[in-house]
């Protein structure tokens, strides 16, 4: 069996853990939808589901939307309203990480702070074996997908550096600043954020590819977590509401 064939196959293992094929971690908000929502967000996760059983089995640049288009029995024009970027198709969380770490900052407890809050979302994502929580089963086949292609890596960078423009915005809003505007204190501290949880992110991807098992690698990365937040406390005693 060839090795990009075998990495497809075993990358299905990954599909399934992360929700891809199943949808299954969308099942309460599914509840909320209506008939039309509901067809729309299982028409993605089917084009993604798709995507990335072809992509882990022969590499991202070797597949075409096109092929995704006919995997999925959809249309290329389909496709792309969906995911604008090819590289969409295979980073689909992007847009869920958005949402998270907003959901972490505002509706945190009265008395909990920005850094806190992504704490504890931090710990819960990895507890769940979430992807954004970077360690689960099969998880090695994604992150070698990524490596191997430069338009990934490219894409992966670009999504982080959206991620904390984000983040500044939500910690300028906490600090009673305008989010549209962020001050360098809010900007500063969002950096400092999420180079740590890049750092975090990229252990659990060496460890994973190394070959240790998912659960030596969680929890060692529960730890390693704990220790960077507690970093990222003493450099942000104010715990993200600093501002300025």
């Amino acid at each position: 069996m060839a090795k990009k064939e075998c990495a497809g196959r075993e990358g299905a293992g990954y599909a399934e853990e992360a929700g891809y094929a199943a949808g299954a971690e969308h099942a309460e908000d599914e509840v909320r939808l209506t008939l039309r929502e509901r067809k729309k967000l299982r028409t993605r996760q089917r084009i993604s589901a798709e995507a990335t059983l072809l992509f882990m089995g022969r590499g991202f640049d070797n597949v075409t939307v096109a092929e995704v288009a006919r995997a999925a029995e959809v249309s290329t024009m389909t496709v792309f309203n969906y995911f604008p970027r090819k590289e969409d198709l295979f980073l689909d969380r992007i847009p869920e990480g958005h949402e998270l770490i907003t959901r972490a900052v505002r509706d945190r407890e009265p008395d909990e702070t920005p850094l806190a809050a992504l704490r504890r979302m931090s710990l819960e994502l990895l507890a769940q074996r979430h992807p954004l929580g970077a360690v689960g089963e099969g998880f090695e086949h994604f992150w070698r997908t990524v490596l191997d292609s430069p338009a990934l890596r490219a894409r992966a960078r670009e999504a982080v550096e959206e991620i904390e423009h984000t983040l500044a915005g939500l910690l300028a809003e906490a600090a009673g600043e305008d989010p549209g505007r962020p001050g360098r204190g809010s900007r500063l501290a969002a950096a400092l954020i999420i180079a740590g949880l890049r750092a975090v992110h990229v252990e659990a991807a060496g460890r994973q590819l190394a070959g240790d098992p998912v659960d030596d690698v969680a929890a060692g990365q529960e730890e390693v977590l704990r220790r960077t937040f507690d970093a990222l406390e003493r450099a942000l005693p104010d715990g993200g509401l600093g501002g300025g």
